[in-house]
């Protein structure tokens, strides 16, 4: 009933795969030996590109097959986003990588105009649940956190995951937003940032946390490279839901996608 998850707080460095891999694998060594989940942030080897025709790989390219190396040889989920050719459809893409090889996958339904996301990548339609140790985990990626409507949990999960290039001019956002998408969904939130900044000149001041199903902060990292873990607990979501079965009293609809 508990779940531990670590997630990698750290610079990416702007369209060089080989140097964040290698960044990644120093601190592989800090992750606890209790974490069952390994944590990366959106576009963790480019940073948050547009640049979709140089960076692009197939769900066989260098970078799966280094997360599913590496979650084979540390026995863990090694989970994160990044920039994947979909039959010549780009897609910002959560993967989930299992120690196995076994591959389950969230594409980014919100699609970041303001920055031109939506310029080059598709968009997802589907609401992904990966279902992990008695646990369902709802993954998102970045912008998708500003839309409670998609995020409303009416598929019963347990815990959301956001992994983020989320820029410090809107950093009070981020931290409203974990906190409002715990309470109104009555989950843990852990929201995995970056800190730096990218050749855009956007800076990223970090401030990964975790939120549990009141809304109380549990951790929160500073503008630092970093490994944030915690413990997770599945009798204390479910004692808390059955005191405050508010989930059973929200409002039906169905989106039109």
């Amino acid at each position: 009933m508990q779940l531990d998850i670590s997630g990698i707080q750290y610079d990416i460095s702007w369209e060089n795969k080989e140097e964040n891999i290698t960044k990644i694998e120093k601190l592989l060594g800090d992750i606890p030996s209790s974490t069952d989940i390994i944590l990366l942030p959106e576009m963790f080897t480019s940073g948050f590109s547009m640049s979709v025709d140089a960076l692009a790989e197939k769900m066989n390219g260098n970078t799966v097959n280094w997360m599913k190396s590496t979650a084979k040889s540390l026995n863990k989920i090694v989970a994160g986003s990044i920039i994947i050719d979909d039959n010549n459809q780009y897609r910002n893409r959560f993967l989930w990588v299992e120690p196995d090889g076994n591959i389950q996958f969230y594409d980014k339904r919100h699609s970041f105009g303001l920055g031109d996301e939506d310029q080059y990548f598709t968009s997802g339609n589907i609401q992904k649940i990966i279902e992990y140790k008695d646990w369902k985990i709802f993954p998102l990626i970045c912008y998708d956190l500003r839309f409670p409507e998609w995020i409303k949990n009416n598929m019963g999960y347990d815990l959301i995951i956001n992994v983020a290039n989320w820029p410090s001019v809107r950093a009070e956002h981020w931290k409203l937003f974990l906190k409002s998408r715990a309470v109104e969904n009555q989950a843990y939130v852990f929201g995995l940032n970056r800190i730096g900044t990218d050749v855009k000149n956007r800076h990223y001041s970090g401030d990964s946390a975790i939120v549990n199903f009141n809304g109380e902060l549990m951790s929160m990292a500073g503008e630092v490279e970093t490994i944030l873990t915690a413990k997770f607990s599945k009798s204390k979501l479910e004692k808390y839901r059955k005191s405050y079965p508010f989930l059973k009293d929200q409002d039906k609809f169905q989106l039109d996608l």
